[in-house]
Parts: C-alpha cells; sequence; structure tokens
C-alpha cells in the first residue's frame, strides 16, 4: 500500500473549507490532511511543521495570503493550488503563470482534473523549483487602473459621505462594520476589508492586522512593549494600531 500523500487546506470561509474537505475525500480518498486551516500564520505554521506535498489554497486570507503561505510549500518541496473568486481579468493572470487554480465554488469535475495533473506531477517527482512564478503571479494580480478603489462612499450619521482614498489614514474591521478614518473625521462602511484589500494600491497600504490597513505613509514609527508586542504610532494622531507577528517583517529597517 502506498503512503499517503500529505495536504494543507487554506481557506478562512468555514463552509468552502468545508467543501474542499468533503470533495477532496471522495475524489481522493488516500490524502492525509495535515492542516485545514482559516487564517495564514497557521498554514504558514503547518507548512513549516509537516511540509505537506500538496497545498490548496485561498489567495486572500486574513493574516497573510495565499501567496505567501505558496513560498512556503514550496521551499518545502510542495504543490500548490490556488482557489479563487477573482473575476475573468485576474484568472488570466493564473494562465499566464501556469497557476493552477480553482475557482469558487469548485465544481467537482474541475477539481477532478486538478487532481489527476496533481498525481501525475507527484508521481513524476515534479514541484516548482524556486518562487518566481509566484512572484510573477503576484505582480499580476496587483490591482491597476480602473481596478483600483478611488473613492469610497460611507455613512457618517444619517447622511452619505463620498471620500477620497487619498484621505483614508486606515481602515477597521468592527463587528459587520469597517471603520474608514481620515485626518479629522471617520465613517463606516459594510464593505469586508478582505473586499477591500483586493482593490487597494498594495504600495500605498499595508495590512497589519486581521482587522487593520493602513495607509504607509501615514506610520510615524513601530513601537514594542515590554512583552514584544508590536503597536504602530501614525503621524498626528494619539492611537496605537496592533501590529499582528505575521506582519512585523515589513518593518525591518523602519
Amino acid at each position: 500500500m502506498s503512503a499517503p500523500v500529505t495536504v494543507l487546506i487554506a481557506e478562512d470561509e468555514a463552509p468552502q473549507r468545508a467543501a474542499l474537505l468533503d470533495l477532496l475525500a471522495e475524489q481522493w480518498p488516500e490524502l492525509e490532511v495535515v492542516g485545514a486551516c482559516e487564517d495564514g500564520p497557521s498554514a504558514l505554521l503547518v507548512a513549516a511543521e509537516r511540509r505537506p506535498q500538496v497545498a490548496f489554497l485561498d489567495i486572500r486570507m486574513p493574516g497573510v495570503g495565499g501567496l505567501d503561505v505558496a513560498r512556503a510549500v514550496i521551499a518545502g518541496g510542495g504543490l500548490v493550488v490556488f482557489t479563487t473568486a477573482y473575476d475573468e481579468y485576474a484568472v488570466r493572470a493564473f494562465e499566464a503563470d501556469a497557476a493552477d487554480y480553482l475557482l469558487k465554488p469548485i465544481q467537482p469535475a474541475r477539481l477532478q482534473r486538478t487532481i489527476e495533473r496533481l498525481r501525475g506531477r507527484l508521481a513524476r517527482h515534479r514541484g516548482i523549483a524556486a518562487a518566481e512564478p509566484i512572484d510573477a503571479l503576484e505582480a499580476r494580480l496587483r490591482p491597476q487602473g480602473e481596478r483600483l478603489i478611488r473613492w469610497i462612499s460611507a455613512s457618517a450619521g444619517d447622511s452619505v459621505r463620498m471620500i477620497g482614498i487619498d484621505e483614508v489614514v486606515y481602515f477597521q474591521a468592527q463587528d459587520k462594520y469597517v471603520r474608514v478614518v481620515t485626518g479629522n473625521d471617520e465613517s463606516v462602511i459594510r464593505t469586508p476589508l478582505k473586499e477591500l484589500l483586493a482593490g487597494l494600491d498594495p504600495d500605498m497600504f499595508w495590512q497589519v492586522h486581521r482587522g487593520i490597513v493602513v495607509r504607509v505613509a501615514a506610520i510615524e514609527r513601530l513601537r514594542k512593549d515590554e512583552l514584544g508586542r508590536a503597536a504602530l504610532r501614525l503621524k498626528g494622531r494619539d492611537e496605537l494600531l496592533p501590529v499582528s507577528t505575521a506582519f512585523v517583517h515589513r518593518f525591518r529597517g523602519m
């Protein structure tokens, strides 16, 4: 009897994670699931400790995105399949860089074709030797032109306010809403932070916490307390914003 194939699944939406697990159990029963994670940091830990042979990764997850996890899986010799709800424009980016992908909701027939390709590559011991294809894919997926958010339509009391993206200091997820904080005001929107990130320029806005995205130019300094917990001080503001461990690497050299 052949050894089981180890697999990592990273998907932040519980119903979709469960559906993929069920499909894989049905179509690829010899798999051994070494991790079914709901966020990027957990997936990175599994990738480092278990070195899965195959990983199914959601591109956008809280904490650390699927591209960062993919680099860790590839470094360990594993194969990567991205799951995505991107539109046709972005799917062309996957195809251009020959990255295997599954559109959500995942269809059983499409998954079966992916499994057949993975089995073939595993039999030939063919992985991706380096992370360059992931770097190229990341560049292609950056929002550009008409895909970039330029205005935010936000609630402010009993009115609706139009906020230029250049006014925003940071976004902060709170319950079912996202705070949009500007230099002298704040409003709320219902657009999920994950969806906002897809339309923000990654050179202008950084995610620093599961629930916080900050304008880079507004950052004054990174501080750490006696327990090593990191927080950001923003220019001209009193509040400190927490920084997750998964994002501290962004501030090396600052």
